[in-house]
């Protein structure tokens, strides 16, 4: 399949990654506030794809990102080794008292009526002093890389991040590689620095070398400036308003070739409707929908992502590409963690109309 995008057929690497690896603390349904131990996942946008990708696809990738040389660093790098990516890391020494550091991610799952609960340190972070310069882009695809992917978050972190995105995807397409962004608006972040006229002008200059946008209508709204609908009662699993809004996505990018998202109706912490929709060259596709007993929402879109592309990657049909991201995400709302647990035998039997019954 095409799908509009000159995909390579070989390459040392499927995916190639570049962004903030971070640590998760999980004190599962206890709000953090009254916590007394909590898990530890390793995480980050960008990372989550490649992991996903490597663990559960079977797939060759890897993450350019900062590393902190100190305990915290050690515990993530072995997690990035145990899930099959392969590193290309900046390295940082950490001074012994202020950093520089890897991010902390804190939630709580929350339950029932209660929402979870997610917020962040973030203070001086090694991956947003990352900058144009730091990686050898020609080393890294001299063996041939498949995929490139970045995103939003990693965008939000400082003024030098955005343009290091900019520098990796220009060498990506010189190598030959497609290039993918999920745009992941952060207002938190981006208030930081300047807010979402400073989000729209980083962001436009990277959609600028795209050929993959992942990203519902919010983050088109804010983080591309498109024109959204008025907010209305439909229900956010009806793909109307997001479908809406591509003509003016292609029109202002007429070489992005899919947009993608997933669609997901909140009933309460533990309990979703989730579904997914594409646009590809032109044509949309929507999976299926399901209920979903969520156990940990955290990187359920990035799990969807993970699922499309690897579709993409072999070859599937559009509809198949979409619903084995549709299910790989709605397995990853069932795991403890961020990165995947699912086989991708898993994968495809839900996607296919599998079941929740006892395998034997």
């Amino acid at each position: 399949m095409a799908y509009g995008l000159n995909i390579p057929p070989h390459g040392a690497l499927d995916l190639l990654s570049l962004g903030a690896l971070v640590h998760r603390l999980d004190p599962g349904i206890t709000p953090f506030r009254k916590a007394t131990s909590c898990l530890i996942h390793v995480s980050g946008g960008e990372f989550n794809v490649a992991a996903n990708l490597a663990d559960c696809f079977g797939l060759n990738t890897g993450i350019a990102t900062a590393m902190v040389d100190y305990p915290i660093g050690h515990l993530i790098a072995e997690r990035v080794r145990a899930m099959g990516v392969r590193p290309f890391y900046q390295h940082f020494a950490h001074n012994g008292v202020t950093g520089p550091n890897m991010a902390s991610t804190y939630s709580d799952r929350g339950q029932g009526v209660r929402a979870p609960v997610v917020f962040y340190n973030r203070a001086n972070e090694a991956a947003a002093q990352l900058k144009p310069g730091d990686f050898d882009w020609q080393a890294i695809f001299a063996n041939g890389v498949r995929w490139f992917h970045s995103g939003g978050i990693f965008a939000a972190l400082s003024e030098s991040t955005g343009e290091l995105i900019i520098e990796g995807l220009k060498a990506a397409k010189s190598a030959g590689a497609v290039t993918s962004f999920d745009l992941n608006y952060r207002a938190k972040l981006w208030s930081l620095w300047g807010g979402q006229d400073r989000a729209l002008a980083v962001i436009k200059r990277i959609v600028a070398h795209v050929d993959v946008l992942v990203g519902n209508e919010e983050d088109l709204q804010m983080g591309l400036g498109i024109p959204g609908p008025a907010v209305t009662a439909k229900s956010k699993l009806d793909p109307e308003a997001f479908f809406g809004m591509i003509g003016q996505v292609t029109a202002l990018y007429p070489h992005v070739k899919v947009v993608a998202t997933t669609l997901r109706e909140t009933h309460s912490a533990n309990r979703h409707s989730w579904s997914a929709v594409a646009w590809i060259n032109g044509q949309t596709y929507q999976a299926p929908t399901s209920e979903l007993d969520v156990y940990d929402r955290i990187g359920g879109g990035d799990g969807f992502a993970a699922g499309l592309f690897y579709g993409l990657l072999k070859g599937e049909s559009e509809q198949e590409a979409v619903n084995l991201g549709w299910a790989h995400g709605a397995l990853l709302t069932t795991f403890p963690g961020d990165t995947t647990m699912a086989t991708v035998e898993q994968v495809r039997s839900l996607a296919q109309g599998g079941s929740a019954r006892v395998q034997r």
